[in-house]
């Protein structure tokens, strides 16, 4: 093996964690560490590309890594993720594959991503779609997610749901009650009721829970989605969740 290369394969082995190059090299002196720091920077400089490539393979293992804990935390939670009764079903509620999304209505992302959420759905008739509320941005979002958990009680079917999802979420402005009592209105719905409703146990239950599946799924922003057991975080656009989808359906991104 040439220098270099052994000097590359000893580079990407420290900085991967692995074990050191050879044992015996605590036995070296202190004149022999500083020459072999020397020969480690002298190669660095002639070779930069190589913190490239230690960039890259960590990112890789560092995204296998997260892969498989968010797999182990869908399948540990996933009866709550797919099928509680505190999700709002949207689509085929028999659906092969599930798409699980949880949203604040101040998120700007969020609002651009409905509307893959809605293509999704009038394109894909085997496609289950689940809303969570998980209100991240502050007072107004609490107060938004209470008015939606509150109409998800007085309309479990979703249809009037969907309704108000879309009015409040496609609006203008800073989300919070009267904002969302207002959508709740224009969509129908019993606004003496939901006002009763939303300071119930069942809806401090419903946002509890939804907080912590986020929690033990790694989520810190919205939109974040499961698909099958992908954890997806972000505004990643339509493509992206087509292909998600499809290797949940097929095992490939495209089926």
């Amino acid at each position: 093996m040439q220098p270099h290369r052994f000097l590359a394969s000893a580079l990407f082995a420290l900085a991967l964690g692995a074990a050191p190059v050879s044992a015996s090299a605590q036995g070296f002196s202190d004149s022999q560490r500083g020459e072999i720091e020397q020969i480690v920077k002298s190669y660095l400089l002639a070779h930069p590309e190589v913190l490239e490539e230690v960039s890259v393979e960590l990112s890789k293992r560092q995204a296998t890594a997260d892969a498989l804990k968010h797999e182990a935390a869908v399948t540990e939670n996933a009866d709550a993720i797919f099928n509680s009764p505190r999700g709002v079903t949207l689509g085929n509620k028999d659906g092969d594959v599930t798409l699980v999304e949880f949203f604040d209505y101040n998120c700007g992302y969020c609002k651009r991503a409905m509307a893959d959420m809605l293509d999704l759905l009038k394109a894909d008739p085997k496609l289950k779609v689940v809303l969570k509320e998980f209100p991240v941005l502050g007072p107004g979002s609490v107060e938004a997610a209470q008015v939606a958990v509150a109409v998800r009680m007085q309309d479990p079917g979703g249809k009037k749901y969907l309704d108000f999802h879309q009015r409040l979420l496609g609006g203008r402005g800073q989300a919070d009650k009267a904002r969302a009592l207002a959508a709740a209105k224009e969509a129908g719905l019993d606004i003496a009721r939901i006002e009763k409703d939303m300071n119930s146990p069942e809806v401090r239950a419903t946002l509890e829970e939804n907080f912590k599946l986020a929690e033990a799924m790694g989520m810190n922003g919205t939109p974040s989605y499961v698909i099958g057991k992908q954890v997806v975080v972000g505004a990643v656009g339509l493509s992206t969740l087509k292909e998600k989808i499809n290797t949940a359906r097929c095992g490939k991104a495209s089926c």
